[in-house]
């Protein structure tokens, strides 16, 4: 079985956790000791039904305050497919909690109450599904039993969400009418709505192909470690360790080694269960090379005729996470880039985001926290990099603060 990655987007009390919480119950998904914890929670809380949305609500100050804060990761398996589900926070001071857990995802799920619409926090989190290069989003107005299974009010919606999507860069986007409450086409098919003809939310997310959204065609091998057991066996062993960041590697393969520049030829490709054929994103594996070469942790194995752009310019899109500093033209920051590190500096900060118009701000360039900005670096030592909408694995930096170490923000490489 494949594996799908998705998240929970959508303004705050949209019902994301209780969607999860739903799709875990009724797909059997839930522990009966986890089940009975949360019936206790519900009880002492004075709620008349079990409330599903402290399955993934899980620290203290979510279950006191009603509300999602950090990202809780769950994993469920139905027979068709396995999942990672990413259910990330709705307020707007949790955008950068968001990010986080978008940022790995094959599919986003887009909540809407039914009564409010299509409102900032919408629009601000499709965007940013956008800019990481989701290519599924699946739009769920939620609440639809508060509305009395409303058609013409689902369509009002559907509407309003589409004039605003036309501007983004989707390629496969759904609508569903559900009650995460209730169950209507969450799991199973609503008989409250027999005006809606596709399938529930589940059969969309066991069926959505996702086969062609890694990067299969330009090969990246972003080093990590260097392994050099100290054994009799593996006396004169020496490969390098990582995760495949794109395209193909087989063994006779010619590659060249960045930034040195020196060429050579994959003897083989190990893994923990033993050599391989040919390894691809986003499998971890060891290569080893015909030649000696120097390598070290933040190198890059490439194709000669298929290289990254080398460079120490960048143009990036920046989300901004931290809530202590705002983004400093001419600031220094820590760049991190796959397995490598600089430091770089904040050459321009070209203009800010508007979320809601998505029209670029020139005349206010203060960018604080979860403002978006387009921003041009300039690092201390080359990078190897992809355009993000290329690949999003050697596309994406973070920054860091290099006196606190904290990561005030991520980008997406133009």
């Amino acid at each position: 079985m494949d594996l799908l990655r998705f998240t929970t987007a959508g303004s705050v009390d949209d019902g994301k956790s209780t969607l999860i919480g739903r799709l875990l119950y009724d797909s059997k998904a839930i522990f009966e000791d986890q089940l009975e914890a949360v019936e206790r929670v519900s009880v002492q809380r004075g709620n008349g039904q079990v409330d599903l949305a402290l399955v993934t609500d899980g620290l203290r100050a979510e279950r006191e305050q009603g509300i999602t804060i950090d990202v809780a990761y769950r994993y469920f398996a139905t027979p068709r497919r396995k999942f990672i589900i990413a259910d990330t926070p709705g307020h707007v001071q949790y955008t950068r909690n968001m990010v986080t857990g978008a940022s790995t995802a094959n599919l986003a799920i887009i909540l809407i109450d039914a009564r409010k619409g299509v409102v900032e926090q919408t629009r601000r989190h499709a965007f940013i599904a956008s800019l990481l290069r989701i290519q599924h989003l699946v739009l769920c107005v939620n609440k639809m039993d508060l509305v009395d299974y409303s058609e013409e009010r689902f369509n009002e919606i559907v509407e309003d969400f589409k004039q605003f999507a036309s501007r983004l860069d989707v390629a496969d986007l759904k609508f569903i009418p559900i009650s995460a409450l209730k169950g209507d086409n969450v799991v199973e098919k609503s008989a409250n709505m027999p005006w809606y003809p596709d399938a529930p939310l589940l059969h969309t997310l066991e069926t959505v192909y996702i086969g062609s959204d890694a990067n299969h065609v330009d090969p990246r091998f972003p080093v990590q470690w260097v392994v050099r057991p100290q054994t009799d066996e593996y006396h004169d062993f020496r490969g390098f360790a990582g995760r495949v960041a794109g395209g193909v590697f087989k063994p006779g393969d010619e590659i060249i080694a960045l930034p040195s520049g020196f060429t050579s030829r994959i003897r083989d490709i190990h893994t923990f269960d033993g050599s391989v054929k040919e390894a691809f994103s986003p499998m971890s594996v060891t290569i080893t090379l015909e030649d000696e070469i120097d390598i070290s942790r933040g190198d890059m194995l490439a194709k000669p005729n298929n290289m990254p752009q080398v460079t120490q310019d960048l143009e990036v899109m920046l989300v901004w996470f931290s809530a202590q500093q705002k983004l400093r033209q001419r600031g220094r920051y820590i760049i991190r880039h796959t397995t490598r590190e600089a430091k770089c500096l904040v050459k321009e900060i070209r203009y800010k985001l508007d979320i809601n118009t998505l029209h670029k701000n020139e005349a206010d360039l203060e960018i604080g926290m979860n403002d978006i900005a387009r921003v041009q670096l300039r690092t201390t030592a080359p990078l190897f990099v992809d355009a993000y909408k290329k690949n999003r694995n050697t596309g994406s930096i973070i920054l860091v603060d290099e006196f606190t170490n904290n990561t005030i923000a991520a980008g997406m490489v133009f």
